[in-house]
């Protein structure tokens, strides 16, 4: 129970926090430099330009709105996700603006595409990694997908394009390739972020040995490994092959516990995005391999 507290509050944690970066990059890059964006933010910098709304004043109406969309046509366990998001980032945004001096970190289009993009990024990828949403722009994608079946990734990238065009009424096309930069710049740093701490290796060994270097594996690195029915194909051995996955401090243990045991054994050693099971999302569980109870 103390645990299951504990993931909630640091979850909270990253909502708040990541939120928070979010706005800094949109009070201290974004608007200071006149940069053009998708979103939430995107869509209120053409309602600022159209009539003159503040932006800080059109996310907060904006994005409760479509937390209400999002509850009726996605339920509440949703919502939840995304309540925090919805109510916290207007305050926070409005809070940055009112500081002194942050509008004016850099004047360099350029590099403000950058560190914008690199907030931004990290902002997203902390509340997604919460999981829960950043809200606004989000839900739209969200709803046409399952009410309609459009992939989200493409609902997104029509509302920013669409967005990304209306704000060609008033901005230059250089800021439109900057706001085209300054997206590609948060997505991929989005996917970085993201990927952190998931990435793991995924190591292939092929040698007559086998049996003694998947009881290394088991002893030594305290790791799991799978025996997969393989035939060389030179001269027709047939030695089950050893798979396991190791993360980046553990491969260089395992490579040479492999060669301790076989100089010429085969490794084929290969980055696997995302592995999820026993030893990486869940704790290890030691069972006995007498009774062959369990999977290695």
């Amino acid at each position: 129970m103390k645990q299951d507290w504990k993931k909630q509050l640091a979850g909270l944690g990253a909502i708040l926090l990541g939120n928070a970066v979010y706005a800094l990059a949109v009070a201290a890059f974004i608007l200071p430099n006149g940069l053009i964006t998708g979103g939430g933010t995107g869509l209120a910098l053409v309602a600022r330009h159209l009539w003159g709304v503040p932006v800080e004043a059109f996310v907060a109406v904006f994005n409760p709105a479509m937390f209400f969309v999002g509850l009726w046509a996605l339920g509440w366990r949703f919502a939840a996700t995304t309540l925090v998001s919805s109510f916290w980032y207007p305050l926070v945004l409005g809070a940055f603006q009112r500081i002194p001096g942050i509008a004016f970190p850099t004047q360099d289009t350029l590099l403000a595409v950058a560190c914008a993009g690199g907030l931004i990024g990290v902002g997203m990828g902390m509340v997604i990694r919460a999981g829960a949403s950043t809200g606004g722009m989000d839900i739209p994608p969200l709803v046409l997908n399952r009410k309609a079946g459009l992939p989200v990734s493409v609902g997104i990238y029509a509302f920013d394009f669409a967005i990304l065009l209306g704000q060609m009424l008033f901005a230059r096309r250089e800021q439109v390739l900057y706001g085209i930069l300054l997206v590609i710049t948060y997505t991929l740093v989005l996917d970085k972020v993201l990927m952190v701490g998931a990435g793991r290796t995924q190591v292939k060994v092929v040698s007559p040995r086998y049996q003694e270097i998947r009881e290394g594996i088991l002893r030594e690195l305290d790791r799991g490994c799978t025996l997969v029915q393989s035939e060389t194909g030179f001269y027709g051995n047939r030695w089950p092959m050893v798979v396991t996955v190791v993360s980046g401090r553990e491969l260089h243990r395992l490579t040479r516990l492999v060669q301790e045991l076989d100089p010429d054994a085969f490794l084929v050693v290969s980055r696997v995005s995302e592995v999820r099971g026993r030893g990486f999302t869940q704790g290890k569980v030691h069972r006995s391999r007498e009774k062959g109870e369990g999977a290695d």
